[in-house]
């Protein structure tokens, strides 16, 4: 039998019976808990009622869960099952979701009750779909995940699974083309923990961690799931919105020693007045998912006396460079890379780059966290490599003391506040519009998201564009098209878009535009 994380947590469980495994506060402060222990058994619970259900190893399950203890719960339970699981954001919309469903050939949704309709509205279309389960309340046509479990037994249950069989499908926005479905086999959890989860997200057993990130996203997989249950440490969560002063009080009041969370919200934290007034015992904090702000390693290092150390990853792969504990700090750069991890700034050849020129931050194929390619996708999963290195996307220059300094992207993908934004599927929304002839997204420098949406809009009647509605009418329109966290914050009306000899967009040129007017 090959490894299975589940069985990892399990383990935990059989040491540590009593530990805390898992703390969620709500919106409103109540709060649940659940032990290693318990999680053991509810795992097994419902691994064990979804097989005498039907699902078999290797089917292939979307969950759509907000933050929670369920969340834990049916990703274990789904490994122990041997399943495929497709993490989705509860921010998708029916569109989003029908594209996954049909591009994988999802059997099964595992669905927060809210967001039943978001299904209703794309299963008939969709035949391959043929299991219904809702978390926390149903209706006709779907059953309850509570029943479930009741059909279940807490006796140890673990399907037989083989180190290639694909344990996560997350998608991951395309420039040109729809979400691209990032393979990662069952092994990749232990090649994580070996790197990310040991010399960087630095959990120790039964110390309070919170990392920030939803369900849904390779994040969540990455830290709030693999690198804390993965460590035995209790997995803080919080399931109301994000306010900096809450966050502050939770960290304090809960005695969070280790936090993970995106550099908008560091940002954001900082400044928050009279911050010494925030008696914090955080022993480690990390951040990912785009540069970090020296003002923001300044402000934690005077106020609470901890270093937040930076990192470097993508969906494809693992944390591949970043700030370990005691490493030197420099500001602004993403660390190094990991011990025995190969990589590389590269030029368009595949060759190695001296030190301070800019080019394509790359790794080796051989890296063992790396995706296995992008599923039904082998052009794409092709042209993602260069010779023997697999291209990031982005552009970095390595100095001489080997950190990694992070220099922009290399394609058009938008980072925005920690989400990837590709502009396809924000033009693709546009463009339904009956007032929009077509559009050009491009990222816009941002002081706190470190960049924004930014739509570059020719309208069908030039006259429209006084219409003092129209912006947030476009605005809400992308919210309702697709998820909302992509819509554009800002929009400009333009007559003509810069375009190729050929007719393609040049969003370069635009790109170029807004990086020179935030200068």
């Amino acid at each position: 039998m090959g490894y299975n994380f589940a069985v990892t947590v399990d383990q935990v469980a059989f040491e540590a019976p009593n530990r805390l495994a898992v703390l969620s506060v709500d919106g409103e402060g109540h709060e649940k808990r659940l032990d290693y222990e318990g999680l053991r058994r509810m795992t097994n619970r419902l691994a064990s009622g979804l097989s005498r259900m039907g699902l078999t190893p290797r089917q292939k399950v979307l969950v759509l869960l907000p933050r929670g203890i369920e969340a834990y719960a049916v990703y274990l339970a789904l490994l122990k099952l041997g399943t495929t699981i497709l993490p989705g954001s509860e921010m998708l919309r029916a569109g989003d979701v029908q594209y996954r469903v049909r591009h994988a050939g999802v059997s099964t949704v595992i669905v927060h009750h809210s967001l039943l309709h978001v299904i209703d509205e794309i299963r008939a279309a969709n035949p391959s779909l043929v299991r219904f389960y809702s978390v926390g309340g149903a209706r006709e046509g779907w059953t309850l995940l509570d029943d479930v479990s009741e059909l279940g037994s807490e006796g140890d249950f673990c399907a037989e699974t083989s180190d290639d069989d694909i344990a996560f499908l997350s998608y991951t926005s395309g420039t040109t083309a729809g979400p691209k479905g990032v393979v990662h086999t069952y092994t990749w959890p232990r090649e994580h923990l070996k790197v990310a989860g040991t010399y960087w997200f630095d959990a120790r057993p039964g110390e309070v961690s919170w990392a920030t990130a939803g369900p849904g996203w390779a994040k969540w997989v990455w830290s709030p799931f693999v690198s804390i249950l993965g460590n035995g440490a209790t997995a803080f969560v919080y399931q109301g919105r994000f306010q900096p002063e809450t966050y502050l009080n939770l960290m304090a009041k809960h005695k969070v020693e280790m936090l993970c969370a995106t550099p908008t919200e560091y940002r954001l934290m900082a400044k928050v007045d009279n911050l010494s007034q925030y008696k914090l015992n955080l022993r480690s904090a990390v951040s990912a998912g785009e540069p970090l702000n020296r003002e923001v390693i300044d402000t934690f290092r005077r106020e609470f006396s901890v270093t937040v150390r930076d990192g470097y990853g993508q969906t494809e792969n693992s944390l591949l460079v970043g700030t370990l504990q005691d490493m030197e700090v420099k500001p602004g750069s993403m660390g190094k890379p990991f011990p025995g991890m190969k990589v590389a700034i590269i030029d368009d050849e595949g060759n190695e780059l001296p030190v301070n020129e800019v080019g394509h931050i790359a790794v080796h194929r051989s890296f063992p966290a790396l995706f296995k390619g992008y599923l039904n996708d082998p052009e794409r999963t092709h042209q993602a490599y260069r010779g023997e290195w697999y291209v990031t996307g982005d552009k970095g220059r390595m100095d001489e003391d080997g950190y990694f300094w992070f220099e922009g992207r290399s394609d058009d993908i938008i980072i925005s506040a920690g989400y990837t934004i590709g502009p396809f599927e924000v033009e693709d929304a546009l463009v339904k519009h009956p007032k929009v002839a077509e559009c050009a997204v491009v990222a816009s420098p941002d002081a706190e998201r470190g960049h924004v949406v930014k739509a570059f809009v020719v309208l069908r009647n030039p006259s429209d564009k006084d219409d003092p509605n129209l912006v947030s009418q476009l605005q809400e329109h992308v919210k309702n098209v697709t998820a909302p966290y992509k819509y554009p914050r800002a929009i400009q009306f333009v007559d003509t878009l810069p375009k190729t000899t050929s007719g393609k967009i040049r969003r370069i040129e635009l790109r170029e535009l807004e990086a020179h007017r935030a200068e």
